[in-house]
């Protein structure tokens, strides 16, 4: 078999690792036994928040390459600065006592986060990506989170959670002029680039495909984890996204059709969609559950459905629960795509996975 040429393959014709919930510092000891102390159900949520991040830039350089941020609208500044399930030994940075929007889990309960402010992630990914220009493109899927959370009352207790601000289209805005005060135009993978002079972003990916993984090296791409109401705001007055930084996970068959979030893994529409030129991220675990029982079929499902980013709380294993982990064969950075390359081709690119001993 003649050897495969690796410099042909398209941004969509390969499999990476990503992380979900890629800030996240679960609650210390203390805020954990005062849940479970004042409100006894809590400790079933406790154990679903129960992992650690690294740093973003040492994920990279374990070869993640693709992250979650979750955002919060604080446009006045100090909104989540005082949780009211901290502790007394709490310490938030003073960042978050200044407008912008913040990354964190869930208000008031878990908070805790190696980047506090978005910009300070975003800032973190630029460090990195500045020093590593050849690194392959990196995607971040962005939440915008601003639902409600009901009262906790138990046992006589109750916290009332910090009322999110909505985000209405000038929020969104803001999480594109965030976006461009870090990144300059040439250093992002955006709707307008992959467009061209396509009339949708649709067409462009179904006539042309994505741009070569060799001129992608170095970029990054962002996409809008929300769909319904925040998704369409989002979209509204920019047809196939025109202007906007982020893809979206659009309506098959939509202008705007060119990334796909599907979180289930066994869901067969991934691998079509794959077949058909998009992108398509999922998750090979949940809420903890999988490592906690060594339970591989998420994971192998995710592998071979050809998603193009397979997002897990375990790059590497917690050893407390098991041995259970999300990695290719030799530590692979990334593969080809089981979908659509073909069997000759190989790619190099190598990461060892040391870093259980430095999670936080």
């Amino acid at each position: 078999m003649a050897r495969f040429d690796s410099s042909h393959l398209r941004l969509n014709e390969i499999q990476t690792i990503g992380t979900h919930n890629s800030y996240h510092l679960e609650p210390d000891a203390t805020l954990k036994a005062k849940f479970i102390a004042n409100y006894p159900l809590s400790r079933h949520y406790i154990k679903t928040i129960e992992y650690n991040r690294l740093p973003l830039n040492e994920q990279f350089d374990l070869g993640i390459r693709q992250i979650e941020l979750d955002v919060f609208a604080d446009p006045i500044g100090g909104r989540y600065a005082q949780p009211q399930g901290a502790t007394i030994d709490t310490e938030l940075p003073d960042e978050m006592k200044k407008p912008g929007l913040k990354v964190l889990h869930i208000q008031d309960v878990d908070f805790r986060s190696t980047c506090a402010t978005f910009d300070r992630c975003l800032q973190t990914v630029k460090t990195w990506s500045d020093s590593h220009p050849n690194h392959l493109p990196i995607l971040i899927l962005v939440e915008a989170k601003d639902s409600l959370i009901p009262r906790w009352v138990e046992k006589g207790l109750s916290i009332e959670f910090t009322k999110p601000i909505p985000f209405d289209e000038a929020q969104l805005d803001s999480i594109d002029r965030e976006i461009r005060s870090v990144f300059p135009q040439e250093q992002l993978i955006t709707p307008d680039t992959v467009r061209g002079d396509c009339v949708t972003l649709n067409q462009a990916i179904q006539m042309r495909g994505w741009p070569l993984l060799s001129a992608s090296r170095g970029k990054i791409m962002f996409a809008l984890d929300n769909e319904g109401k925040i998704r369409d705001r989002y979209t509204r007055g920019h047809p196939s996204l025109t202007g906007r930084v982020m893809f979206v996970s659009a309506r098959p068959g939509s202008d705007e059709a060119a990334f796909f979030k599907r979180n289930n893994p066994f869901d067969r529409s991934i691998s079509r969609l794959v077949r058909q030129g998009y992108l398509v991220r999922t998750r090979a675990d949940a809420r903890t559950r999988e490592a906690r029982s060594n339970d591989t079929k998420r994971r192998d499902a995710a592998f071979a459905s050809g998603a193009q980013f397979v997002s897990t709380d375990y790059p590497f294993p917690n050893q407390v629960l098991s041995n259970y982990s999300v990695t290719f064969p030799g530590n692979a950075t990334m593969r080809c795509n089981p979908m659509n390359t073909s069997r000759g081709c190989q790619v190099r690119s190598h990461w060892v996975a040391t870093a259980s001993s430095r999670l936080p």
